[in-house]
């Protein structure tokens, strides 16, 4: 019997959820939730609420704090009295979650700000920078499926924690040698000794008027109507509130204004997936509505579906960010406002159709890990230059456009996109159009992003012999481009025609990237917060057909080598 498992069993302090949860696990699932510890990814720490070292519980997010709290005293001068902002999501065990943080922050004599209800990541992040706090918590699991929860740990200007810092964190973390002696006081007791301010509806009114400062056009007439949805979500109301006080016509997913843990509305509530947009489809046809705006569970990812033609198209995060660009870039040409010096920050994973595009207007282009927090680091380094922020972005749905948030920003993003479909609404033109004038002035650019889903502790394994296989793989030619550049981000090095060099400047992690001829190259990344292999692909093609056929063969091919792996190994996914 393992170990762990039996002390957690026998803790007289147990509490009486997860000791009735641990009476009723099988051999497997108690293999499965004590063979590790939960650890630290791109977003925090993340997993499947239950019992275990390798579950979110009370117990694994005591720890945390712990760890967090231990940081925060040695990293900064008076964090204690200028204290931590804490917000949460809609997930099963949020709210608690969010207090056992408070409890042990508490215990430490460092005061908390605590949101009074759900509120989206964006805000947390301004929150922090508006109060001058010393940190921030968010928990959240973003947008997994509904097992899971997590917590994201901020830093003073509101970035998620770098790896230097959370490396830290995690040094104190496993400096526990008792998860159940961790101290905390009650919330109660935290209050009467003015450890807890809550913060409610005047940071949302400050937070609101923040992002309608992003706006261009706003004095221009509303011509558009808008539906939203949270996807049950932490967006609910500063979403639907930013668009009504904008002026925009808008319509809310009535169903999935609701909060509501389990996601029965929807298949996954992620944005990125255009299965998520089913019933905000059906109140677009309803309103015959222009544009369709989802947020993920904790408000920092937008997806977009925009009417053309008489349907709804979904549009990529790459796609997206390319029309913020173009929007952004060219209005400020036509203002005489252009950057001598500005800079768009994107990753190593987003496709290089809106660098392109930022290049084409003089700005500087700049990729780093995946991780919205290392975008926010480089905002931190541009404090002290002359350089210009222009915008922030990745594949994955994350927009910031103004750097009073030092995290990915749907707010700023959904009343952004509406403003560019007005815009163009007032043109006779929608942003599907405006997308293809694109592609038409700036390259026919293709991306993919595959996801190959290997759960448990076989999952685990097989994920990392499917990287070792690709650390090997160095193909002379890719369907006739010649392979360029190899960079293996774990060993910190490239592979440039054929010689080796040191890589420099990026964070050791576990990301392969081949780049061939004619901008085409694919990404593996094994997931910090999820049970998946990601594998990113971008093209570009002579012609719209061209670049979706190269893309094809691309795909082809790299399932081809890892379906040969997995036969090998005799593993399923």
């Amino acid at each position: 019997m393992n170990k762990r498992y039996l002390k957690w069993l026998n803790e007289d302090t147990l509490d009486e959820e997860i000791l009735s949860a641990l009476k009723s696990m099988s051999e497997e699932e108690i293999e499965d939730a004590f063979y590790k510890d939960l650890s630290f990814g791109t977003g925090g720490m993340r997993g499947i609420v239950g019992a275990g070292t390798n579950r979110m519980n009370i117990y694994t997010v005591r720890k945390a704090a712990y760890g967090y709290a231990k940081f925060l005293l040695e990293k900064y001068d008076h964090a204690a009295s200028r204290g931590v902002v804490i917000a949460h999501d809609n997930r099963n065990k949020s709210s608690d979650f969010a207090r056992e943080c408070v409890s042990v922050l508490a215990s430490f004599g460092i005061k908390c700000y605590l949101y009074d209800a759900l509120r989206p990541t964006p805000q947390l992040s301004y929150s922090v920078r508006s109060l001058k706090a010393a940190g921030g918590i968010m928990v959240t699991a973003s947008h997994n499926p509904p097992k899971y929860n997590g917590v994201k740990f901020y830093d003073d200007t509101g970035c998620q924690l770098v790896p230097d810092m959370a490396d830290r964190v995690i040094e104190h973390f496993n400096s526990v040698t008792d998860i159940f002696s961790i101290e905390k006081i009650a919330i109660e007791d935290a209050r009467s000794n003015n450890l807890v301010e809550t913060l409610s509806k005047t940071m949302d009114d400050a937070y609101i008027r923040k992002v309608q400062s992003i706006q261009l056009n706003s004095e221009l007439e509303k011509r558009i109507k808008v539906v939203f949805t949270p996807l049950h979500g932490a967006s609910r109301d500063i979403g639907m509130r930013t668009l009504v006080e904008s002026d925009y016509e808008t319509h809310a997913v009535e169903e999935q204004m609701r909060v509501d843990p389990d996601f029965t509305t929807v298949e996954s509530p992620n944005p990125e997936n255009e299965s998520a947009f089913e019933l905000a489809k059906k109140v677009g046809r309803k309103q015959d509505a222009d544009i369709l705006i989802a947020t993920d569970p904790d408000g920092d990812r937008l997806g977009v579906m925009a009417k053309h033609k008489g349907d709804y198209v979904f549009l990529t995060g790459n796609q997206t960010g390319a029309i913020f660009i173009h929007y952004l870039l060219s209005e400020r040409e036509k203002r005489g406002t252009l950057p001598d010096d500005g800079i768009v920050y994107n990753t190593i994973v987003t496709s290089e159709f809106g660098a392109a595009i930022a290049k084409h207007y003089g700005m500087r282009v700049e990729s780093t890990l995946t991780g919205f927090k290392f975008i926010g680091e480089k905002l931190l380094d541009l404090e002290t230059t002359d350089t210009e922020f222009v915008m922030g972005y990745e594949e994955s749905y994350g927009y910031v456009i103004s750097d009073f948030v030092r995290d990915k920003d749907s707010i700023q993003a959904l009343l952004m996109i509406s403003e560019i479909a007005n815009a163009l609404a007032h043109e006779n033109r929608t942003l599907i159009d405006y997308l293809e004038s694109l592609y038409e002035r700036f390259g026919h650019y293709r991306d993919h992003l595959m996801n190959i889903v290997l759960e448990g502790q076989q999952g685990e394994k097989m994920i990392s012999q499917i990287m070792s296989h690709f650390r090997a793989y160095e193909p002379d030619k890719l369907l006739g481009r010649r392979l360029l550049v190899k960079e293996d981000y774990y060993h910190q090095s490239r592979l440039v025609e054929g010689s080796r060099e040191d890589l420099n400047g990026y964070p050791v992690s576990n990301v392969l990237k081949f780049i061939f001829e004619d901008d085409m190259w694919f990404v593996l990344r094994p997931s910090g917060t999820e049970p998946k292999l990601k594998i990113y692909m971008n093209v570009l093609g002579k012609t719209k057909s061209d670049g979706e056929a190269v893309l094809e063969e691309l795909k082809k091919i790299i399932n081809s080598e890892i379906d040969s792996l997995q036969k090998e190994k005799g593993v399923k996914t």
